[in-house]
């Protein structure tokens, strides 16, 4: 009996290929089974979707047959495909560009019977294993979050928002809850999610370390960091429940994972959830919605600065609130945490990069043996490098930006197209070799504190050391934790970097930190720069003082312009209640996030012209065609992106919001095909390509 599966492919939304294609197979596959279809004069990866036993009235002769099967391997489960399939429909991607997406890359160049040698590596059966190691002791906090998060009714799926200061002890929390899901059912899945790579080594560890009566098989990491072979190994342990604990990032949440019972975000502030390319989804509201349909499983958010999406939900009771306000150790009247220091620079010597009162502050932490953390969120020696006779500035000539300079290299590099050239001698429009930089990043703060405190000595007589950590120092492989190995063992005095180092690490001997120049965020044309900032610097701050002997005398000192603020008399007081009450006032107000819903289209063509045109095009067919939901959306008129050029690519963003996310979904859903029909008229062809951003974090 011949049967007609439909299969999904990655092909993208706006192609004509988009969606489901019919193949011809002999035998019956099951929903989820993964194939190898000829597409044009390919071979390719496939995911059966569904099968019917007849060819729905097709030309047999003009179907293609199924070229193999991935055997040996269960189907992708019901409850996968339900994620998926509203992933796609969500953010506006065609189901097998996230489909594919979501499996391991060298899953697609296996044949079947390479597969099945992988699949044979046994995996030690620990399940039976008890966990014997000596547990810390909780604090009343603690004991207090976990009473709540099981006092809720069996079965239900609210979400829970565990708001912890940092320092509380989420990261017990999260260890205890994975054992008690773990220890209740010998099957179940546990999925904790981190925002960043680097944080997922240390938070490896502790986990392995806890769970080592697993056996290391069992605990697993996903994540872009690991090499495919890795990356397919910790995906087939995960899709066949062998691996019981899955530590990842963003991607970790589109795994198979069949058994999934519990899944921790941690830092679920932090934008890096949120997918940039491709599908651009976020990760934490995929958790939500996971959690929500897959069974009996639950999800729990933790922040100290919690989205404000995650906080109104509380508010409204959609989530369920933990607290956790005190450090670990600390005593009841200040809770341990840093006390927040602002400089009014308008008071201090012009000009002046680091104000001495800070400077002193630091001398004395290095002569108690302490360490401080400067935070600059600002990589390369300057932003810009200029000629002040007749104001050339280091453009690049492929982007609307500036490269930055970098004078270790003694290079200008652009950080949006990488394009790097030496330094020039002179000034190339009139020839002054008196060309300076403009503005610092952390290689010039690094040189800056050099100079201030190259006669200062340590405790032991020895020189200060001042170490830098960005993207730049990092490049190599192994780099990141060699430095931060340093800086845990106390062979750094002052450490100077970028928000890589200020959230998420637990640095033991930090009691000073420090941010330079904040004030640039707090202006910003996009509507979640105060959020970002805000959660920033409490983030920074609480990276002093995390050791309980030394949280007393742990401080953050913020340099500010603007010292009344009202974010900054927040801060000061580690009061994000007031913060998010104010910032939801004025949000509501104008009717953003969360309580309206707004999509971007951008569109990249060879001249902004074209960009522009093709998407008030688009607009007007749809407001002519009466498409469904039209008429409670507002569209704005397209208009350049912030950096509107990179890498030669002219680059507009249109903004269409509504106060129904379902008039707004059903919109866009709508209006593809007419984008599409669109791109086909005229000049539109040469169109580069255009995309949909739903629940964008910057407008």
């Amino acid at each position: 009996m011949t049967h007609w599966p439909k299969v999904v492919v990655a092909t993208p939304a706006h192609s004509a290929l988009a969606g489901p294609l019919t193949y011809r197979s002999e035998l019956p596959l099951a929903p989820g089974t993964l194939v190898r279809v000829p597409l044009g004069k390919r071979e390719v990866l496939g995911v059966v979707w569904e099968s019917a036993a007849d060819s729905g009235g097709l030309l047999e002769m003009q179907t293609k047959n199924i070229a193999g099967v991935l055997d040996g391997m269960a189907p992708l489960a019901a409850s996968w495909r339900a994620l998926v399939s509203f992933t796609s429909g969500y953010y506006q991607r065609s189901l097998g560009e996230v489909a594919l997406a979501a499996l391991p890359p060298q899953l697609r160049e296996l044949t079947g019977e390479q597969l099945a040698r992988r699949l044979k590596r046994r995996v030690l059966d620990t399940s039976g294993a008890q966990d014997t190691a000596d547990l810390p002791a909780l604090s009343e906090q603690q004991e207090a979050a976990l009473a709540e998060w099981g006092a809720e009714s069996h079965g239900k799926n609210r979400p829970a928002l565990l708001f912890g200061a940092t320092g509380s002890g989420k990261t017990e929390v999260y260890l205890r809850l994975a054992a008690r899901v773990l220890g209740q059912d010998p099957s179940a899945q546990v999925l904790v999610m981190v925002p960043e790579i680097n944080l997922t080594p240390q938070l490896e560890a502790r986990f392995a370390e806890r769970f080592a009566h697993l056996g290391s098989e069992r605990v697993v990491a996903l994540h872009s960091g690991l090499t495919p072979a890795q990356r397919l190994k910790s995906w087939l342990a995960a899709h066949a429940g062998h691996a019981r604990l899955i530590l990842g990032t963003r991607m970790a949440v589109l795994a198979s994972m069949p058994q999934l019972k519990l899944i921790v975000v941690d830092e679920e502030h932090d934008p890096s959830y949120k997918q940039q390319e491709g599908a651009r989804y976020s990760a934490r509201d995929l958790a939500v919605y996971r959690a929500s349909t897959q069974g009996d499983c639950r999800v729990l958010l933790g922040s100290a600065t919690p989205s404000l999406e995650s906080w109104q939900a509380t508010i409204s009771g959609k989530y369920q609130l933990l607290t956790m306000s005190d450090r670990i150790g600390a005593n009841s009247e200040t809770g341990g945490l840093p006390l927040i220091r602002g400089i009014d620079m308008n008071h201090q010597p012009k000009h002046c990069v680091i104000a001495p009162p800070l400077v002193e502050a630091i001398q004395a932490r290095i002569a108690r043996g302490e360490q401080s953390l400067i935070f600059l969120n600002r990589r390369g020696y300057a932003p810009v490098l200029a000629c002040h006779d007749c104001g050339w500035k280091s453009e690049c000539p492929h982007c609307s930006a500036y490269r930055v300079f970098h004078k270790i290299d003694r290079t200008l590099r652009c950080h949006h197209c990488g394009y790097t050239e030496r330094v020039p001698r002179a000034c190339p429009t009139c020839g002054n070799i008196d060309i300076a930089p403009v503005g610092r990043g952390t290689e010039r703060l690094e040189e800056h504190l050099s100079e201030l405190l190259g006669n200062i000595k340590r405790p032991d007589g020895g020189a200060v050391r001042i170490a830098r950590i960005d993207a730049d120092s990092t490049r190599l492989k192994g780099a990141l934790q060699s430095q931060l190995a340093s800086v845990h063992a106390g062979e750094v005095d002052v450490l100077v970097g970028t928000q890589m180092i200020a959230k998420g690490h637990d640095f033991r001997h930090i009691t000073l930190v420090a941010a330079i120049n904040p004030d640039g965020a707090l202006f910003s044309s996009d509507f979640r720069a105060p959020e970002r900032l805000f959660s920033l610097l409490m983030q920074a701050a609480g990276r002093a003082g995390r050791d309980a002997a030394r949280s007393g005398a742990s401080q953050m000192w913020v340099q500010t312009f603007h010292p009344q603020h009202p974010l900054f008399a927040a801060l000061k007081t580690h009061d994000y209640p007031q913060f998010a009450a104010q910032q939801l006032q004025e949000r509501q107000a104008a009717g953003l996030s969360p309580f309206g819903f707004s999509a971007l289209v951008r569109a990249e063509a060879k001249t902004q012209d074209l960009a522009q045109g093709f998407l008030n095009a688009a607009m007007a067919s749809a407001q002519l065609a009466g498409l469904e939901g039209h008429d409670r959306i507002s569209a704005y008129p397209a208009v350049p992106m912030t950096i509107q050029r990179v890498a030669n690519i002219e680059r507009a963003q249109m903004l269409v919001e509504s106060a129904s996310r379902t008039a707004l979904q059903r919109f866009l859903a709508a209006w593809q095909p007419l984008l599409l029909a669109t791109r086909k008229q005229g000049d539109f062809k040469s169109l580069i390509r255009w995309a949909i951003d739903v629940d964008p974090l910057a407008i």
